[in-house]
């Protein structure tokens, strides 16, 4: 039980609603006695020096009297008592009270008696109960000899005056906190009311349910913005599973045929040994087998680059770009009637060099598959860039496909043969790796009216 009270009782366990509640209502709180102790300190001062300032006037009103007057014949307004001055007396140089404030005690209000032209502050003195001042003393000469004019000011409306703020700030402080508290928690409430029907619906979207949004409060506050930006990647969430659906079921109908080619040579072979000869291997089953390998190898390298967009460039090291399109000549040389010419100029990036060929392969082997005659190479430098060329005198792609070439398993064209025909991913891949060298792919019209591949890479900064 201990636990579980700890537990609700650490501020961690609270809602947002909660803890700003709290935190507001102890702020104010903390700024309230703050003000309250300040307001009274500032009060109690104020009170007593106005009191002080009034007996110092009486006082000063006496002396100037007395200069000419005996005690007796002073005007006895000079001797009442008001709302500040609590007690006037006179007492001569015998410790005799020579006058004093109608109504007031016989007793002295001090044995410090002061010469003329002299005065004193005494201080609190405390008579009775009801008898609590803030004592002055000023010497004067009269006519019938030396005096000492004692004037006390009135500690009692004071400390009323006071001690009625302090009991109405008590009072008023909590009703205060209170307000401020309830006020806080109805405001916060409202403010996150709309951050509870974001969170409920997100609690409702199954993977299943596509195409559903969080509502959007009106204004443009942070919790707007906070909507559209879930909206957003809601979106794009959207747009993933789409494209991950797409790309499963391409990949699927990839396999599906040669999987299929290979399941149907097995069963005959199986039904008619016979019949698994040397032929049927390798016009059947290997160049299936190669051709899923590379399927697969394709798409574990994509599925990689959407882990990590490509990030793994590997080993980044200096690389010649001249050397991998002169080796691509040289092949292309040996195993096809294709024309390859080539306008290489020496052009070093960084990068990883495995990856950096198979671009350049992925697109001349395309450039291959689709030429009539020739390909032609070309790599430079443009500035802070270099550029790859890569050319054919195919047909060319339309200029309204020429963006979705990029795309998985997009192929516009049918493959001449099983063996001829590409998977659809060695332009995606190509892009891919153009990109994760922070680069751009683009494709045009080559002179010819067939494709031009334009591939620029940023040259490396000294």
């Amino acid at each position: 039980m201990n636990v579980i009270g700890e537990s609700i009782l650490h501020p961690s366990r609270w809602s947002v609603r909660a803890r700003t509640t709290v935190a507001s209502t102890l702020v104010i709180a903390f700024c309230l006695v703050i003000a309250g102790l300040a307001l009274v300190f500032v009060l109690a001062n104020s009170l007593h020096l106005s009191a002080l300032n009034s007996s110092e006037a009486r006082a000063t009103q006496l002396v100037q009297q007395l200069s000419g007057k005996s005690p007796a014949d002073l005007d006895p307004s000079l001797l009442s008592t008001d709302s500040q001055v609590g007690i006037v007396q006179i007492v001569d140089a015998d410790h005799r009270i020579a006058a004093q404030s109608p109504g007031t005690e016989s007793g002295l209000l001090s044995e410090q008696l002061l010469g003329p032209d002299e005065s004193d502050a005494y201080g609190r003195v405390k008579k009775s109960d009801d008898e609590d001042y803030w004592l002055i003393g000023r010497g004067a000469q009269t006519p019938t000899g030396p005096v000492t004019v004692f004037v006390g000011a009135d500690r009692e409306p004071v400390e009323t005056v006071v001690t009625t703020v302090a009991v109405l700030l008590a009072i008023a402080g909590p009703l205060v906190l209170g307000l401020a508290a309830f006020a806080t928690y109805r405001l916060v409430g409202s403010a996150l009311a709309p951050v509870e029907r974001i969170r409920a619906r997100v609690a409702s979207i199954s993977s299943g349910r596509q195409g559903e949004r969080v509502p959007v409060p009106s204004g443009n506050d942070e919790i707007a913005r906070l909507a559209t930006t879930m909206n957003d990647m809601l979106a794009r969430l959207d747009e993933g599973a789409l494209a991950q659906q797409r790309f499963v079921s391409d990949a699927s109908h990839e396999l599906r045929s040669p999987l299929s080619t290979i399941t149907t040579a097995l069963e005959l072979a199986h039904r008619r040994p016979d019949l698994l000869d040397d032929a049927l291997i390798e016009d059947a089953l290997l160049p299936e087998a190669r051709r899923m390998r590379q399927l697969i190898e394709d798409l574990l390298i994509l599925a990689r680059s959407d882990e990590s967009e490509l990030e793994s460039v590997g080993t980044v090291v200096d690389v010649d770009l001249d050397d991998i399109l002169f080796a691509e000549q040289k092949r292309i040389d040996g195993i096809s009637e294709i024309a390859v010419t080539a306008r290489v100029a020496p052009v070093r990036v960084s990068g990883d060099p495995r990856a950096l060929a198979r671009m350049v392969r992925n697109l001349v082997d395309n450039a291959v598959r689709h030429a009539e005659t020739m390909v032609h190479l070309e790599c430079s430098e443009d500035g802070h860039d270099a550029q790859i060329v890569i050319e054919d005198d195919g047909p060319g792609i339309p200029a309204a496909e020429r963006e979705r070439i990029f795309g998985r398993f997009v192929r516009l064209d049918q493959p001449r043969s099983r063996q001829g025909g590409g998977s659809g991913l060695g332009l995606a891949i190509a892009s891919e790796i153009v990109v994760a060298h922070h680069g751009t792919i683009t494709v045009g019209e080559s002179a010819g009216g067939g494709s031009r591949f334009e591939v620029t890479i940023p040259l490396p900064t000294d």
